[in-house]
């Protein structure tokens, strides 16, 4: 679950459709405004996220709109759509070969693994408690 800049730029774009879209059409260039990323790639993120079921969009200028509620949609929701294809990656990356001839290069899966797992889990556990809902409250403090 390696975490990419995808991540907060869809998060970042969620909250955008969550504050604004009573008031304004939220297309790809205007998320695109707020969150300082290209418009392509916001787009990109746009059908990744449409495609998990989280939001709908209109082709032109017809803006997104999400399709749950914010307080059904969580962080680890978020993360997993916008990048499906890499959802068994962990957020540590090994050394790809580590000496199996040197006592610790041998030895380094069995001793860091275990601690390496708890951290993955842990972060999964924190992400799936945050919700949108949870971030608009944050922000209107």
């Amino acid at each position: 679950m390696k975490i990419s800049v995808r991540f907060t730029a869809a998060v970042h774009t969620l909250l955008c459709i969550l504050y604004f879209e009573k008031d304004y059409r939220v297309t790809s260039d205007f998320i695109a405004e707020s969150t300082g990323v290209n418009a392509v790639i916001i787009r990109k993120i746009l059908l990744q996220l449409q495609k998990a079921g989280l939001v709908e969009t209109a082709a032109g200028v017809g803006g997104s709109h999400l399709v749950k509620k914010p307080e059904e949609i969580n962080l680890l929701s978020i993360y997993k759509a916008v990048n499906e294809d890499n959802v068994h990656r962990t957020v540590f990356s090994f050394h790809p070969s580590p000496n199996s001839q040197c006592p610790l290069g041998k030895n380094i899966h069995r001793i860091l693994d275990p601690v390496l797992d708890n951290a993955q889990k842990a972060l999964e556990v924190e992400l799936q408690k945050t919700t949108l809902a949870d971030m608009l409250s944050q922000l209107n403090e």
